[in-house]
């Protein structure tokens, strides 16, 4: 039997969220540079989001670069970035044929004035599409993303533009870079690496952790599937009691 025939359509995560890691590992193992992992890498992003798409997932969100991966060799960063415009621009048929709208959080200012461009074309065009939002993690830090929070509420608190008793778990949402995506559901993390890496921490609160041992580039559309199976035997109680769910 398929693996696709034993997912239950009902029961699919409303946020799927992508830590892709193991790329520059591939590489080595193939005796190659480090970009050459990134580059096949993009392969495995296109399979993951168009199956993702026919699964019936409704927000997707991959980690494609970190606040720290800035730290790495200029070149590496370079071949990156370069490799981010590349794909926006050959993927933008895919998104529109697709229906799938494309969104982008983190310090994206400190992106490039090119790859910026780029992804703001991108996001203005399939800005009516509805079928998957695919979001994409750039020049992300949940640390980063959590402090400026803190300070635009700090802010409007000493304006009096809130009250501090008002503040809430929906209010800190609001001041979020997803403050228009629903929590993650699942977190999917390859390469073996047991670890969130600066990754969502508010939005991940309730959600499943699902580590694999294969690199980025050979996770295919049959692995997100026994991803999403181990998922759907786990029973979610939000702090609640087995007997209260049932």
């Amino acid at each position: 039997m398929d693996l696709l025939d034993t997912i239950d359509k009902n029961n699919l995560p409303k946020h799927l969220a992508i830590i892709m890691d193991g790329n520059g590992r591939w590489a080595k193992k193939q005796g190659l540079l480090r970009a050459f992992g990134h580059e096949r890498g993009t392969k495995s992003v296109k399979e993951i989001i168009k199956s993702s798409a026919k699964l019936g997932i409704e927000n997707l969100t991959l980690y494609a670069f970190s606040t720290e991966n800035w730290n790495r060799p200029k070149l590496e960063v370079d071949t990156l970035m370069k490799i981010l415009i590349n794909s926006l621009k050959k993927e933008l048929p895919t998104l529109e044929k697709n229906n799938i709208k494309l969104n982008a959080i983190g310090n994206l200012e400190k992106m490039p004035k090119s790859a910026q461009k780029e992804l703001i074309d991108v996001i203005e065009k399939t800005k009516n599409n509805t079928r998957m939002t695919l979001t994409l993690a750039l020049s992300y830090g949940a640390r980063e993303e959590i402090t400026n929070a803190i300070k635009q509420i700090s802010d409007k608190v000493k304006n009096n533009i809130i009250s501090i008793d008002a503040i809430d778990d929906s209010i800190i949402n609001e001041h979020l870079y997803t403050h228009n995506l629903p929590d993650v559901d699942l977190l999917i993390r390859t390469s073996g690496e047991h670890r969130v890496s600066n990754f969502l921490l508010w939005q991940i609160a309730y959600a499943e952790f699902y580590f694999t041992e294969i690199l980025w580039p050979d996770f295919t559309e049959q692995n997100l599937y026994e991803a999403i199976i181990s998922y759907q035997k786990r029973e979610r109680r939000f702090g609640k009691t087995s007997e209260q769910i049932k």
